[in-house]
């Protein structure tokens, strides 16, 4: 397998390398938001009502350091934040056109999955 260029850290595939910047339950929610326009952290919780506020703020603070989100704070009362996202964080943009293209076209077996999952989840508790 070919490692990536030399860096502190080596990834096994270009793959990897994306995920450790892109991985995490929320971020690709966050970041086809995002897609959309700016938002502002109470518009990306009602957004996204299945993160916890605590999760939110993780997940956006690191796609920030990543330097795939800008945060923008206006000095004023009451305070205002607003999340963009970068130039970098616009080249993910033909991964999530396709992404949500595949989602669209394979709704019924993603459902038929996710209930079936549900229901074995379910059956766990017993």
């Amino acid at each position: 397998m070919n490692k990536t260029s030399p860096s502190s850290k080596s990834f096994q595939c270009a793959v990897e390398a994306a995920l450790t910047i892109i991985g995490g339950k929320w971020k690709l929610i966050i970041l086809w938001h995002l897609f959309k326009g700016k938002k502002r952290f109470g518009e990306l919780r009602k957004l996204v009502p299945a993160a916890t506020q605590k999760m939110l703020t993780q997940q956006l603070r690191q796609l920030e350091e990543h330097g795939v989100v800008h945060r923008e704070v206006y000095k004023q009362m009451p305070p205002k934040t607003e999340y963009s996202l970068t130039q970098f964080g616009t080249s993910l943009a033909p991964i999530l056109e396709c992404l949500n293209a595949w989602g669209k076209a394979n709704l019924h077996q993603i459902c038929a999955c996710a209930t079936r999952e549900a229901s074995n989840s379910a059956g766990e508790d017993d």
